[in-house]
């Protein structure tokens, strides 16, 4: 039986790429701290929408952090329900952001009687894309399914067997600790895909059974316990098979928003609706969805100037 790892622990907001000794079965474990803290505090959203936003970013950085080319991995769901949509946005330099449109009292009624309502009670029916942009020289590609299953993992999962036939199994988490603890939010997610036997390796459908069962255990507390490193978790679930652990990817919380992209968007409306915009001071004032951040922009700044 391998040993218990003695390395030291691989940090908060990483994501940690594995493989079963041996076996066709590979993965990949997020652990977000400061990162989902930060861009859950920004919104101070009802704790159902601030928990899937938190699940659709750890989802995110799972599944960009396998991208082989510089770009961006969009995961989004939008439907008729209180929340209309949830978008989280990974870069594949590690950076996440992402933010949620929801009615306040819809969510609040669909709460009443649960401690946290699912992705499939919140956002009600609709669908669920990945996106992938490689940049503004490069097509995108999305993928879309229907919202299935009442947990954002499930939606994933439905994605990969329809949109690329392969088998795999998610799990996301969110905590938040108590307030009188500081209040961070916590996030975390295992992603495990099963690579089809061939002619050279045969069946190996029982090494992906096993993998599944052992996947089961795991649990919502493990993914985001500060105390268990990844390496540990790993190690507990997978140690009768054997893991190999190939590193860490950073995650960090980012935005895209400046001053400039701002001005360039005021410009593209017309002079009338950004005449509509300007405050009593003169200023037209835009918040990032986001991040929050709002930008004052002198209107004169964005008004062209005439064409003798």
């Amino acid at each position: 039986m391998p040993s218990k790892p003695a390395s030291s622990p691989i940090p908060d907001d990483a994501v940690t790429a594995f493989q079963i000794e041996g076996e066709p079965v590979r993965g990949r474990l997020a652990r977000l701290g400061p990162a989902i803290d930060e861009i859950l505090r920004r919104h101070d959203y009802p704790e159902a929408v601030a928990n899937l936003l938190g699940e659709a970013c750890a989802l995110a950085a799972l599944v960009g952090s396998n991208l082989k080319f510089d770009g961006r991995l969009i995961v989004e769901a939008r439907g008729d329900g209180p929340v209309r949509f949830v978008v989280a946005d990974y870069d594949t330099s590690g950076g996440l952001r992402g933010y949620c449109g929801f009615d306040p009292d819809a969510v609040a009624a669909a709460a009443t009687g649960f401690a946290r309502p699912g992705a499939k009670s919140l956002l009600g029916k609709g669908h669920f894309m990945m996106t992938v942009d490689q940049g503004p020289d490069m097509d995108r590609y999305q993928g879309v399914t229907a919202i299935e299953g009442e947990t954002l993992a499930l939606c994933a999962e439905q994605y990969f067997a329809q949109s690329e036939q392969t088998p795999t199994r998610v799990r996301l988490a969110v905590t938040q600790a108590k307030p009188q603890d500081g209040g961070a939010w916590r996030a975390g997610g295992m992603l495990v895909q099963y690579i089809a036997g061939d002619d050279a390796r045969g069946s190996t459908d029982e090494a992906w059974v096993r993998t599944q069962a052992f996947f089961e255990t795991v649990g919502e507390d493990e993914l985001t316990d500060p105390d268990l490193s990844s390496q540990t978790l790993l190690w507990r679930l997978f140690h009768e098979d054997g893991v190999r652990v190939f590193g860490g990817a950073p995650l960090f919380a980012f935005c895209r928003c400046n001053q400039e992209r701002i001005e360039t968007v005021l410009k593209s409306f017309e002079p009338s609706e950004r005449t509509e915009m300007v405050e009593p001071d003169g200023k037209i004032r835009v918040t990032c969805e986001y991040c929050s951040k709002t930008y004052a922009v002198d209107a004169g700044a964005v008004t062209e100037a005439p064409v003798n």
